[in-house]
C-alpha cells in the first residue's frame, strides 16, 4: 500500500528555514514598499473574511501594497525604535501595531484613503468559536421558512423540533445563541440556515506615516502616548 504523503517525515531544521526565509521575504517586501510609497498606514480588522479583502485590496493594486501577519515581523520591517527606523520618525508606526492589524503602503491621496477604509463593511454569517453579538431566540410555534425535509437536520443541531401536517414546529422556546457568548457548531450553523448575517466584516484606519509626521485616527489615542511608548 503507497506511504500517503503527509506521513512523509520533514526535518525541523527545513521547517525552521523556511520559517525564517518567510520572515525575510514580509520584512524585504515591508522596506522596498515604504521606500517606495509615500504613506504608511495601520488599519485593524474583525471578522476578517479573505475573498471579501482581497476585493478590497484590488482598489489599491496599482498605487499600494497590504502587509498582513506577525505583528513582530513588521515592527521589525519598520524598525521598534529610532536607533533602528528605516524612515525617520516611522518607528512610532510599530507601536501601533498589535491585535488584529495590517500595514498599507500606499500613494493613493489620504482623502481617498480614508473615504475607502470608512465606508467598507460587509456582513457575513458568524464562525464557530466567534462572539455573539445579539441574543437569538426561537419561540415555541412552526417553522415555515423549513421544508419538512430539514427536520432531522434540525434535530442533530440540538433543536426541540417535529413534524406537524408536514410542518417543522418548535415544541418549545429554543436559544440559538446569546449575546457575548461563543457561538457553538450547531449555533453558527443554525444561523446559517436562517440566513442571519451577525458577523461584521470591517477594516478602520488606526494612524498615518508620511514624512510630514504620524497622525492617528482612534479615538483615545494620543501622540504623547506613542512616542513615550
Amino acid at each position: 500500500m503507497p506511504k500517503s504523503k503527509r506521513d512523509r517525515p520533514v526535518t525541523l531544521s527545513k521547517t525552521k528555514k523556511k520559517g525564517r526565509e518567510h520572515k525575510e521575504c514580509i520584512v524585504n517586501g515591508i522596506r522596498e514598499a515604504v521606500e517606495k510609497f509615500t504613506s504608511v498606514y495601520v488599519f485593524s480588522f474583525e471578522n476578517m473574511r479573505n475573498l471579501k479583502f482581497k476585493e478590497f485590496r484590488q482598489q489599491f493594486r496599482h498605487n499600494g501594497k497590504f502587509f498582513l501577519g506577525s505583528n513582530k515581523v513588521m515592527q521589525v520591517a519598520i524598525g521598534r525604535s529610532a536607533s533602528d527606523e528605516i524612515r525617520p520618525g516611522i518607528y512610532k508606526v510599530s507601536k501601533l501595531l498589535h491585535g488584529d492589524a495590517g500595514l498599507l503602503v500606499t500613494d493613493m491621496p489620504k482623502e481617498e484613503v480614508e473615504s475607502l477604509f470608512n465606508a467598507y463593511e460587509d456582513a457575513d454569517f458568524s464562525r464557530t468559536g466567534s462572539t455573539a453579538v445579539e441574543t437569538v431566540e426561537l419561540k415555541e410555534g412552526p417553522l415555515e421558512q423549513f421544508t419538512h425535509d430539514m427536520e432531522p437536520l434540525l434535530r442533530k443541531q440540538g433543536m426541540p423540533v417535529r413534524l406537524n401536517k408536514g410542518t417543522i414546529e418548535l415544541i418549545s422556546d429554543f436559544v440559538v445563541c446569546e449575546e457575548g457568548k461563543p457561538l457553538s457548531p450547531e449555533s453558527s450553523r443554525i444561523l446559517r440556515l436562517l440566513g442571519m448575517k451577525l458577523a461584521t466584516f470591517k477594516l478602520s484606519l488606526v494612524c498615518r506615516w508620511s514624512p510630514s509626521g504620524l497622525e492617528l485616527y482612534r479615538e483615545g489615542l494620543d501622540l504623547s502616548d506613542v512616542e513615550t511608548s
